[in-house]
């Protein structure tokens, strides 16, 4: 045995525990993200405590984030990665069943059994008043085809100033998510699985980019998933993004929060 050998032996020894180490936290994870209860209390927290917050006469710029459990999400991931501090933030929930909507004819777009939930929900109408006061506007949700087609005339209507920022950030979907299926399976495959998200998602994000400038709609999917209709399932250091396929973990959210911000026009604010 030559003088190297134990430092070649001792390195594959903390490499092979290094690798257990992560396999074994990647497992907790898994386990932990299983628990839909406490993840979708992590999604909605944040959110929620902030939801209507008056802005302050502070001087400090003001954000309003608008939009359903998907806005949520994104205000997660802005939250972990120490985005926007130099804003004020307050939100505004708007139901997947109400939709982002600020038109004359929206309402014969809700199912029947919503009609009475939306009228009672929050809106862009009803959100005017504040969306005046913002400096930045972001409206986050996971779009219906009839109101991402809407989406030019409902940013119209909102008559923004030309000194007000507004973002647009398309839908996502990660597809089926199997918990039980991902504990059985090695590292090597984890990190290679792909899903094919919902069938609507292509097309609605066709939709928005034909009708939005570049400069306004943040195409989610493209940016973590590409053109195609498949997105991964965990980050490249094994962490899952989604828990449900919808909504994102807390690894998930500091994943995409930081695709969004660096690969967009998000990053300049």
């Amino acid at each position: 045995m030559n003088k190297t050998t134990p430092v070649i032996l001792i390195g594959l020894l903390m490499l092979t525990l290094t690798s257990s180490a992560t396999a074994k936290v990647n497992r907790t994870d898994l386990i932990k993200a299983a628990d839909i209860k406490e993840s979708g209390k992590y999604v909605r927290t944040r959110f929620l405590e902030i939801m209507k917050r008056p802005f302050d006469a502070d001087g400090k710029k003001k954000a309003l984030i608008i939009g359903d459990s998907h806005a949520q999400d994104f205000l997660n991931g802005v939250l972990e990665n120490g985005y926007l501090q130099d804003y004020q933030i307050s939100t505004r929930y708007i139901p997947v069943r109400c939709q982002i909507s600020l038109n004359d004819d929206n309402q014969k777009y809700i199912k029947a059994k919503d009609k009475e939930f939306c009228a009672q929900a929050d809106s862009l109408q009803q959100a005017k008043e504040q969306i005046a006061e913002a400096d930045l506007i972001i409206l986050v949700a996971n779009w219906k085809e009839w109101a991402a087609k809407q989406l030019p005339e409902t940013i119209s209507n909102l008559g923004l100033t030309s000194t007000q920022k507004l973002f647009v950030i398309g839908r996502k979907s990660f597809g089926k998510i199997s918990i039980r299926k991902y504990l059985r399976l090695p590292d090597e495959q984890l990190a290679q699985l792909r899903n094919k998200t919902d069938e609507q998602q292509l097309k609605i994000d066709d939709i928005m980019s034909k009708s939005l400038s570049n400069s306004v709609f943040i195409n989610h999917h493209q940016l973590v998933c590409g053109t195609s209709n498949e997105c991964p399932i965990f980050t490249s250091d094994l962490k899952l993004i989604s828990f449900d396929g919808g909504h994102l973990t807390k690894d998930g959210t500091a994943y995409i929060g930081k695709v969004l911000f660096e690969n967009s026009p998000l990053g300049n604010l």
